[in-house]
Order: structure tokens, then sequence, then C-alpha cells
């Protein structure tokens, strides 16, 4: 089986688990009144990330529904534009532009504190420029899937009382595709940080039912 497939399999499985437990949480919130409102969500994550003479900046808009106190899940949008200067020759400088659909659960153990993971199909559009007024520049593209793991911090969640907070995370791509554009020059995976912030769609009162 080669790499990309196991890559693909690795992504089916992690979104078959989120709506695997979005189905379960469902069956239980539908015992007790069905579909809430209330727990709908949307939000907004800035990226930032540094490497070795690696820059990533970029937004990631999402909706979701919080499946209880503790389970978060939506999906996503996303477009990065990524920098890179001396690949792979001294002077040469890469321009990427990267986009695509995705989806994340959160977990949170504490209201102030959440682990993370998130898949993301990455379409790559990508410009080398080499060194050089009279070298011909170079245009590609790819796709890659990212598996992205990690934690953070939020301020202001008190849920069910209220959903609306700011929260910061580092994430870490494990999917080790060679395409993905959370690597840095010499193929190594950065730190991912994103901030962003958490809005309730209608937020109000909840009954302490969880």
């Amino acid at each position: 089986m080669n790499v990309m497939k196991k890559k693909s399999i690795l992504s089916l499985l992690f979104l078959a688990s989120c709506f695997t437990s979005f189905a379960q949480y469902e069956n239980k919130d539908e015992e007790k009144g069905g579909f809430k409102k209330e727990n709908l969500f949307t939000g907004g994550t800035l990226n930032l990330a540094f490497g070795n003479q690696t820059t990533s900046l970029g937004i990631s808009p999402y909706f979701g529904y919080s499946l209880n106190k503790f389970i978060d899940v939506a999906a996503t949008l996303q477009y990065n534009y990524i920098s890179e200067r001396d690949y792979p020759f001294q002077g040469d400088k890469l321009r990427q532009t990267t986009y695509g659909p995705g989806a994340f659960v959160r977990i949170f153990p504490f209201n102030f504190l959440f682990a993370q993971a998130q898949y993301e199909f990455n379409m790559i559009r990508i410009k080398y420029i080499p060194f050089g007024t009279g070298s011909q520049r170079e245009k590609y593209r790819l796709d890659a899937h990212s598996l992205l793991v990690g934690g953070g911090f939020s301020g202001g969640r008190d849920f069910p009382d209220q959903k609306s907070y700011y929260y910061i995370s580092i994430l870490w791509d494990v999917a080790k595709s060679n395409n993905s554009p959370y690597k840095d020059n010499l193929n190594r995976a950065v730190p991912i940080i994103r901030a962003g912030y958490n809005i309730a769609l209608f937020q109000g009162r909840y009954n302490r039912d969880y």
C-alpha cells in the first residue's frame, strides 16, 4: 500500500470517528429534546507558523455544533499563504497558496483547556522563483491530506451559560505527507499557532442536563 493510500485511509477513519461520535450524541440529545439550535456556533481562526526560513499566514472560518459540554465538532474552510526562502538553493524563493475543506473535533476536559484533532484536504498552488533575473519561473499544482493534532487555551468559555470565547492553540501535522503545507524546506513539521474567536449563534438560557 503506497503512502498516499495510507494517508487517505487515516483521514477517512478520522472523519468516520467524528461522525460516529456525532451520531451517538445526537441520539442522546434526541432523548433530551432533540436538536438544540443554541448549540450551534461559528468562528474564525488566524494561522501563524514559523520554521527554518518559512512563514505561513492564513484564515480558517468554521461552522459547528456543541455535542455536549465536552465536545465540539465543526466543518472548516482554510486559505493560507506560505513563503519560503533558499529553497532548495541559496537565493531561490517559493510562494505557496493553499486552500480547501476540513473538519475538526475539540475535547474540553476543562472549560479553559482543550485538545484538538483536525483533518484538512489541501489544494496547493506553488510558484518557484529561482535566483537570477534570467531564470525561468515554474508553477505546480499539488494536493495533500493533513491531520493536525495539538491543544490550546480558551478564555471566557463557561458551558452552557457562555459559549462565546477566544482561544489560542498549537498544532502539528502528523500525517507526514511530503506535500504538506505545514513542513519547512527540510520536510520537518513546524508548530502551527492559531488564534481566533468562537461565536455562539443563539446564546441564551440553557438547561444544565449534560
